[in-house]
C-alpha cells in the first residue's frame, strides 16, 4: 500500500498510508488530542477529521484553542439548529446558515413567522441533539444526484445552491446528522465531528428575511443565535447583549429625539434638531481638525451620468447597489454611491505639478446605495449616508509620510471621543491588479508609516482591495464591540482609468496615487457608534444640549431667561423648562434625558447671580456664578473631557 509523508507543526514528519483520515494522526500523537480535536488543517485547508490524506503535506489538527475553531464551531452549531427546525416543523425549507462575527444564523421557509415559544422549543431539540452525541458524516454525491434528491424533498432552495456552487464538479458534498430523522445538507463544510461538541448556544431572535437578501425573492423566517467553546463565554456575551440592549442607538435615537425614521423613505434617516445640531458639531469638529492638516473641501453633484461610473468601473461592477436616473433625453443618470470619481474629475481640471502635492479633498456630501430592505438598521446599515470622505494625492516618494501623517489624525481624532481601537494592514489578493513590485513598494510603505507612528497592527493577508492596500481600523465601544471605521486605502488603478497626472521636477508626466481615506467612516454610523459607545451620555462637547436651566416657579422665569442668554451668547447650546411642573420632575426629566448640567434658578440665584448646578453624574454641586460656571463649561469643552466634571465651589460674586 502506498505511504504519504505529513509533516506536523513542530517539524516533525511521518509516514501513513494513503488515504488514512485525519482522526487518525491526532490520535497517533495522543488520546488526549484525539479527544480534544474539531478539524485540521490539512496545507492550509481546513477539513474534517474524516478526510483521507491523499499526498504528501502539513497537518495542523484544530482544537478549542485554535483560532479556527469557534467559526467551526458556529457553522456547526447553525446546522444542528436545522435539524431541529426541519424535525419540529416537517416541511420547512432550508436555506442558507453561515457563522458570523457574533455567532450564527439561518434562513427557513416555514408556513408562519417564529415566535419565542418556537425558539424556546427548537433550542431544546437542539440540546437533545447535542446530548446524543451524533457525528456529523460527510456524503459525497454525484452532482444530478444530489439535485434529485433535493428537488424530490421539495427543496429548490437547495437545488439552486448546487447549480449555482458546483458548476463543473461531478460531485457534492452533503452533511448528514442522524437521528430517528435524518437531516441531510447541501454543504461544502467542514464540520465538528459530532453535536457532542457543541455544549453552549442560545438562539436569540427571529426575523422577517428574503431569499439572499432581495426583497423580490421568497420571504424567509432568519433565526439568530450565537455559540462559544464555554458557558462562561456564552454568559459573558448574554450579558453584553443586555447591556446593548439598553444601549440600542434606536431607543436613545427615539428618547433623546434625534433621528427619525418613515416608511416613505427607506434607509434615509430624518434628523431631527438635536440631531442636527450633533451631526453639525461632528462636521464642524470634522473640518476643524483637517484644515489646519492641509485639507480643501469640495463639494461634487449628486448625481452623473453613467460615463463616469463606466471610466471608474462601478458601472461594470457595482451597478446593482446603485440608484439609476432614466432620462429621456440622454444617457442613463446615477446617484453618487461615492465620492472619489468626482474627486478625480476635480484633481484633473486643471495642471498640477509635483509641488502642488500632496493634495487633499475633503467632502461630506450625500450619497445613496441600493441597500436591501430585508438588511436596513437603524443608523448602521442605511441607503442615504455621508462620509468624512477625503482623497490625497500623494507621488510615490510620498505615501509613508503621508499614511503617517493619516494614523496620527486618526490617533487624535479617536483620543478626543476616548475610543480604542486595533488597526489592520491588509496585504495583496489573488485577484490584484498592477506589478507585484508596485504592491511589495505599497506595502512596505503602509509598514514603514505604521511604525514610525508607533502604531501596533496585525496583518490580514490577501485582504487589500484588488486596487491596492489598505489599513483597516476597528473600534472597540464601552461593552467591548468592535465597530469598522477609519480606511486608508491606496490606489494605483484609478489615476489610471482618469488618466492623471502631474508634472514632475524632471518636466515629465507621472501619475499620482490617491489614498482612499475616512476616518469616522460615515456619520450616520459613527453615531451610532457613539450614542450606544456613551449610551446617550454625550460629553459635553458633544451633547446636543449642554445645560438645561430649570426655574423653580414663574417667577424664576425671567431670570432663568436671562441665564440662558448668557449661556448661549457665550457658545454653549443651553434650553429653559418653562413647564408648570415640580422641580424634582424637571430635575427626574432632565436626567432621563442625561443634560450634562441642569441649573436651578430660585429667590437666591435670581438674588445672588448664580445658579445651583446638578452635574448628570455627580449630583449636587452647589451655587456658583454665572461666569464661572461659564467659564468652567468652556474648559471642559475645549479639552473634551470625557464626561461631566464637578467644578470646585467658590464664593458668590457680590
Amino acid at each position: 500500500m502506498s505511504q504519504v509523508t505529513i509533516t506536523l507543526p513542530d517539524g516533525s514528519s511521518r509516514a501513513v498510508s494513503t488515504g488514512t483520515p485525519v482522526r487518525d494522526i491526532a490520535a497517533g500523537i495522543s488520546a488526549g488530542l484525539a479527544k480534544a480535536a474539531f478539524a485540521a488543517i490539512v496545507d492550509g485547508t481546513l477539513v474534517d477529521l474524516s478526510c483521507p490524506l491523499q499526498r504528501d503535506g502539513s497537518v495542523r489538527i484544530v482544537t478549542d484553542r485554535s483560532p479556527e475553531a469557534l467559526p467551526l464551531l458556529r457553522h456547526s452549531t447553525a446546522h444542528l439548529m436545522a435539524a431541529a427546525v426541519t424535525n419540529l416543523y416537517p416541511g420547512a425549507q432550508c436555506g442558507i446558515g453561515p457563522a458570523t462575527d457574533e455567532g450564527f444564523f439561518y434562513d427557513f421557509i416555514v408556513d408562519r413567522p417564529f415566535v419565542p415559544e418556537d425558539l424556546e422549543a427548537i433550542e431544546s431539540k437542539m440540546k437533545e441533539l447535542a446530548q446524543q452525541d451524533l457525528p456529523y458524516e460527510r456524503q459525497l454525491w454525484p452532482r444530478d444526484e444530489a439535485k434529485a434528491f433535493f428537488t424530490k424533498r421539495g427543496e429548490p432552495l437547495k437545488v439552486q445552491l448546487i447549480e449555482e456552487k458546483t458548476e463543473g464538479q461531478k460531485e457534492v458534498s452533503c452533511y448528514t446528522i442522524k437521528d430517528k430523522e435524518t437531516f441531510i445538507d447541501f454543504c461544502v463544510g467542514p464540520h465538528v465531528p459530532s453535536t457532542g461538541k457543541l455544549k453552549a448556544f442560545k438562539l436569540l431572535s427571529a426575523s422577517n428575511a428574503y431569499w439572499k437578501g432581495d426583497a423580490r425573492n421568497a420571504p424567509m423566517q432568519r433565526i439568530y443565535g450565537t455559540a462559544f467553546l464555554s458557558d462562561k463565554d456564552l454568559k459573558a456575551y448574554l450579558t453584553q447583549i443586555e447591556e446593548a440592549k439598553k444601549r440600542d442607538h434606536r431607543k436613545i435615537g427615539r428618547e433623546q429625539k434625534l433621528f427619525m425614521f418613515h416608511q416613505w423613505a427607506p434607509g434615509a434617516a430624518f434628523w431631527l434638531a438635536k440631531g442636527t445640531t450633533l451631526w453639525n458639531t461632528l462636521a464642524d469638529y470634522m473640518r476643524g481638525t483637517l484644515f489646519p492638516a492641509g485639507y480643501v473641501e469640495v463639494k461634487t453633484p449628486i448625481v452623473f451620468n453613467k460615463a463616469l461610473w463606466e471610466t471608474s468601473g462601478h458601472w461594470q461592477h457595482y451597478r446593482q447597489n446603485m440608484f439609476l436616473i432614466q432620462e429621456s433625453e440622454s444617457e442613463p443618470l446615477a446617484l453618487k454611491a461615492m465620492n472619489c470619481p468626482g474627486h478625480f474629475l476635480v484633481f484633473a481640471s486643471e495642471g498640477r505639478s509635483y509641488r502642488d502635492l500632496p493634495i487633499r479633498f475633503h467632502e461630506q456630501t450625500p450619497l445613496h446605495r441600493k441597500e436591501a430592505s430585508g438588511v436596513l438598521s437603524g443608523l448602521t446599515r442605511v441607503r442615504q449616508l455621508s462620509q468624512d470622505d477625503a482623497h490625497c494625492f500623494v507621488m510615490e516618494s510620498q505615501i509613508a509620510e503621508e499614511v503617517e501623517r493619516l494614523l496620527r489624525l486618526m490617533q487624535r481624532v479617536y483620543s478626543d471621543f476616548g475610543l480604542k481601537y486595533s488597526v489592520r494592514l491588509s496585504t495583496r489578493p489573488p485577484d490584484f491588479l498592477g506589478a507585484i513590485e508596485t504592491w511589495n513598494h505599497a506595502e512596505a510603505s503602509l509598514k514603514q508609516a505604521l511604525e514610525q507612528a508607533n502604531q501596533t497592527y496585525t496583518i490580514d493577508e490577501g485582504d487589500g482591495t484588488f486596487y491596492g492596500p489598505k489599513i483597516d481600523v476597528d473600534v472597540t465601544d464601552a461593552i467591548g464591540r468592535k465597530w469598522q471605521c477609519a480606511t486608508f486605502q491606496l490606489d494605483y488603478q484609478m489615476p489610471e482609468r482618469f488618466d492623471l497626472k502631474y508634472i514632475g521636477a524632471d518636466n515629465a508626466e507621472h501619475r499620482p496615487v490617491v489614498i482612499h481615506r475616512a476616518i469616522f467612516g460615515t456619520f450616520e454610523r459613527f453615531i451610532g457608534l457613539l450614542i450606544e459607545h456613551y449610551a446617550g451620555a454625550w460629553p459635553l462637547w458633544l451633547a446636543p444640549v449642554q445645560a438645561i436651566v430649570l426655574p423653580i416657579s414663574d417667577r424664576h422665569q425671567e431670570y432663568a431667561g436671562r441665564v440662558r442668554d448668557r449661556l448661549a451668547a457665550a457658545g454653549l447650546r443651553v434650553e429653559v423648562d418653562v413647564r408648570q411642573e415640580k422641580i424634582g420632575y424637571k430635575i427626574r426629566e432632565a436626567q432621563l434625558q442625561k443634560v450634562p448640567y441642569m441649573l436651578v434658578t430660585g429667590d437666591r440665584e435670581a438674588a445672588e447671580g448664580t445658579v445651583s448646578v446638578r452635574g448628570r453624574s455627580a449630583g449636587d454641586l452647589g451655587a456658583r456664578p454665572v461666569d464661572a460656571f461659564i467659564a468652567d463649561a468652556l474648559d471642559e469643552i475645549r479639552r473634551k473631557e470625557p464626561g461631566a466634571r464637578a467644578p470646585q465651589p467658590e464664593a458668590a460674586e457680590t
